[in-house]
Parts: structure tokens; sequence; C-alpha cells
């Protein structure tokens, strides 16, 4: 059994049911029945075309549940009146299911969820055990996203920018449990790249490839985090980095500069450089500023401080920091870092166990704490 071709299928699949007349819901339930199906009938007896099987199975399962429900007569005269759907065109289909999974009717997380289950091809405990919450839990998240996107009707094109984000929430989840969240997004993506033609979807595929490569690397054996600058790059992943910039090169020739490519550009900008000595903060600077004028975005004003203070130094990188809230993720921290660049290591220590204390992740928690603790240890010394 090929899991990952029905993974695959699966969006496909709930999709033509859609544009045939079904709900959203009632598409997905019958599709996963109809998967169930292929688990048990395939191994013995694989179609010939797998996803005209498929279609025409799942079709079958949402008119048997269409005729059980009497409340629905209405909707079962006009859905048998239409003739049995084939595997028909994939293209436009699977685009409209990222839309409505990135409908902005849904929060973050159910969006992340049910484009997870209903183009990802998840399960359900997959995606719980992916987010730590009891299989249950994410059961009724997925619930309640698919009623409330059962109704939508698309009369003009979806959002772009919302899919994309969705996707990039997908990417940040990185691994938990048996799903790598990361890997799937980088899939997701480039299945979204094959549809649509748009150099902000090929500006997220070349960003999230860029950071992937450097995975082996964030970690040591222990499991401690390793940061940029102490990395062996030599564990990059040169094939990734390679298609990476090769994506972003075809991107930004369309002269229509984007987010997801200026962040791009900055990841190919590190991968770019041997060692951490020769990386262009310069030229880094000059992309934060692109993306500071797109987005005005106070994470990007918080990571060009980082930058200002590599190209221009420590001070300058303080300087760049005024005006942002202090309570902006990760700005104790960067000021931490900042102020020992500068020369100030009493202040650096006390703000680096500050932002330990609220850090996000464990293993960043452990690694503003081993700061903290080096710079306490050379000050006793």
């Amino acid at each position: 059994m090929d899991e990952a071709l029905l993974r695959t299928l699966t969006p496909t699949v709930i999709s033509v049911l859609v544009r045939r007349g079904a709900g959203f819901a009632a598409a997905e339930d019958a599709v996963q029945d109809a998967l169930v199906e292929a688990v048990r009938v395939w191994p013995d007896d694989p179609p010939q075309d797998p996803k005209g099987w498929l279609v025409t199975v799942a079709w079958r399962k949402f008119l048997d549940a269409a005729r059980a429900d009497t409340s629905r007569r209405d909707r079962e005269a006009r859905v048998e009146g239409e003739p049995v759907p084939g595997p028909g065109e994939a293209v436009d289909d699977t685009l409209q299911l990222y839309f409505l999974c990135a409908h902005p009717s849904l929060t973050p997380a159910s969006a992340v969820a049910l484009t997870l289950r209903a183009v990802g091809g998840l399960t359900t405990r997959q995606i719980a055990q992916a987010y730590l919450v009891p299989e249950a839990t994410m059961a009724q998240r997925i619930s309640r996203a698919k009623r409330t996107v059962s109704g939508v009707r698309f009369s003009r094109p979806g959002d772009v920018a919302t899919v994309l984000r969705v996707l990039y929430l997908v990417f940040n989840e990185g691994y938990s449990g048996d799903v790598d969240l990361a890997g799937e997004a980088i899939r997701l993506t480039r299945q979204l790249a094959a549809e649509i033609d748009h150099e902000e979807v090929a500006g997220l595929l070349a960003l999230m490839l860029l950071h992937h490569a450097r995975r082996p690397a964030r970690t040591g054996p222990d499991g401690r985090l390793v940061p940029l600058a102490e990395q062996d790059r030599c564990l990059w992943d040169t094939r990734l980095i390679a298609e990476g910039v090769e994506v972003l090169q075809a991107a930004l020739a369309r002269d229509r500069l984007g987010e997801f490519q200026a962040q791009a550009a900055v990841a190919a900008l590190h991968a770019d450089a041997r060692t951490a000595e020769e990386t262009d903060w310069v030229q880094i600077v000059e992309w934060y500023d692109e993306l500071v004028r797109l987005t005005d975005s106070p994470v990007a004003r918080l990571n060009r401080a980082v930058a200002v203070g590599e190209a221009d130094g420590p001070r300058n990188g303080l300087a760049a920091l005024k005006g942002l809230d202090p309570a902006l993720p990760r700005h104790t921290a960067v000021t931490a870092y900042l102020h020992e660049r500068a020369g100030d290591p009493v202040t650096a220590a006390r703000l680096y166990a500050e932002a330990a204390r609220s850090a996000p992740s464990l293993p960043e928690r452990d690694h503003l704490t081993r700061q903290a603790a080096r710079l306490n240890a050379q000050l006793r010394g």
C-alpha cells in the first residue's frame, strides 16, 4: 500500500466531490471512508487508475450517506441527477481546497489542522500527536472547522496570502511525534507551487528549503540548541540550498517582491557564507529594510536590529531596537546578545536569565540559561 500516494490524492478527491455538490464535511467523510476501503482492497487488487477508483468509491459513499439522511432529500435529488464524476481536472479543484482550508472565518490553529487533514491527508491521531494534544481534542477542532467552511462557495479567487501564512505556520511547528510538520509543509507548498504560478508561493518554498537545509546542524548530539554562528556548516544540506536558491532567483526575476521572497533572500545569504565570519551582514540589513518596508513587522524590525549589530556594531544594533515593544518575543534575548557584544556582560547575564524565564520552548530556555551561567561564571572568575 502506497500511503504517500493516498495522501497526495486525498485533496484532489475531496475537491472533486465538493465541486460536484457535496458539502466539505460530507466530502471529507466520504473520502476517509474510501481511503479505508482502499487500504482493505488495494493490496490484493490494486486499481489501474487509483485516483479514478477513489473518486468513484468516495462519490458512492457520499450518495449512500445522503440517501440515509432523510432530512436532506432535496439535496439528494439534486446530486443524484448529476453524472457520476470521473477523475476530472485536479488543478483548480485542489487549489480551491487550499483556499477553503485557509478561510478567514477559521482561527489559525483550526486552519492549520484542517489543512493537514484535508490537503495533507494526515489522520486526526497524527495531527494530535504533532500538536501534543489528545486525539479527541483535535477531532473536535477539526469537526468545528469543517462545519464552519461546509457551506462556503467561492465567487471570487481565494486569498493566496492567507494560504501561505497557514503553510508557514505548519512549517514553523517543526517536528513533534511521528509527523515531520516541516517536511509536510514543504510537500504541500511544492504541490501548491505546481498548481499556481505565483512569485510569493515560490518565495515561501525557497524560504522553507533554505531553512530546512540547516536542520541537521541546529541541535547537538545531546539535543542542545546550536546557534547559527556556531553550527557545523558541513552538516547543511547543499542539495536543498541549491534548490532553494534556484527557486528564489526565478521568483526575484519577476520583479514583484514580497515578504517571503525577502525572507528567503536573507536565508540565502546565510547559506552562501562558508563561515559565520563571511556572512554578508550589510546585504542582510538591506533585505531587512525591504522586509520592513513591505510589512512594517515588529519581528522584522527585531531581526533587522540583530543584523545592524553585526554590520555596524552592537551599539547601533541596540539603537535599532528603540521603539520596539520589550514584550515582543525574543526582544530580551536579542538585547542580551547585543549588550554582550558591546562589552557589558553584567547587563547581558541578567537579560539572558530574564529571557530564559519566558522562552517559548525547552531547548531555547536551556540555551539562554547556559548563556547567563557562562557570563556569570566569567564575572566571578
